[in-house]
């Protein structure tokens, strides 16, 4: 099946790594340029290096700077059309979960993870909302979270920023329509660094790694019996961002392993 995205660009946030990484290789594979951004430099420029060695350097736009800065956004967002003529899809994929409940969560807490959840997507749509609207194909795809639909008590300070992203995202999709579609796609446990960092702190220092995520998808009752991967999250946000999907909008797709109850 051709998604139609070869010479196309699409742009990543946190791209560096977990999703983010899968997305860009998975568009890469399919023939787009990719503009990619994350935190870290280091590891973004060893991302970076690989990347352009694989795919080709005229293919490939990797700059490190923090999301929740508008001016950075811009910069790129200029750069963007500088060096590929305007950006096709973007994809917004930046925040972690934060454990926390209603008792031991900060007002500052509260902030914190407010303004990282919303600004992670406003400032960059903001940033590329006239090159998308120039694109003739248009499209954002968020990357959120099924907390959103099923709060976690453990993570209810997460769940209700995902909850408010998710409206957000679905009032931008009358918004900005017909000239820009938007979607997102709710994961529910996604084998990726922050499940690793999880593992490495496990009680039972002996458990392995393939037997602690066994036992944590019996314990988090996942119906397909593991946690999902990286790149299979990576197709479903390249499909919606590509001119395939070209009816889809305001749609949310569950990566969860059916691991939902709501209907």
């Amino acid at each position: 099946m051709d998604l139609g995205l070869k010479d196309r660009t699409i742009v990543v946030t946190g791209g560096s790594s977990g999703i983010g990484l899968a997305t860009v290789r998975a568009a890469l594979g399919e023939g787009a340029r990719v503009a990619l951004c994350a935190r870290g430099a280091d590891r973004l420029s060893r991302v970076a290096d690989d990347l352009e060695g694989e795919f080709g350097a005229d293919r490939v736009l990797a700059r490190a700077f923090s999301v929740l800065e508008p001016r950075a956004n811009a910069e790129f967002a200029a750069e963007v059309a500088e060096r590929f003529g305007g950006c096709d899809a973007l994809v917004t994929n930046a925040g972690q979960g934060r454990v926390s409940t209603h008792a031991d969560t900060t007002d500052d807490d509260w902030r914190e993870e407010l303004e990282l959840k919303f600004f992670s997507q406003l400032h960059p749509i903001r940033a590329f909302e006239a090159q998308l609207r120039g694109s003739g194909h248009g499209s954002i795809t968020a990357v959120n979270s099924l907390l959103a639909y099923q709060p976690e008590p453990h993570m209810v300070c997460t769940s209700a920023a995902r909850a408010g992203v998710q409206s957000l995202l679905k009032s931008l999709a009358t918004e900005l329509a017909p000239r820009i579609r938007v979607n997102s796609i709710l994961l529910g446990l996604v084998d990726s660094q922050q499940w690793q960092r999880r593992f490495e702190a496990r009680e039972d220092q002996g458990q392995t790694r393939e037997d602690w995520f066994a036992d944590l998808a019996r314990r988090k009752a996942i119906p397909l019996g593991r946690l999902g991967r990286a790149e299979e999250a990576a197709r479903a946000l390249v499909f919606l961002a590509s001119p395939a999907a070209s009816y889809i909008t305001g749609a949310r797709l569950e990566i969860s392993g059916g691991v939902s109850r709501f209907i």
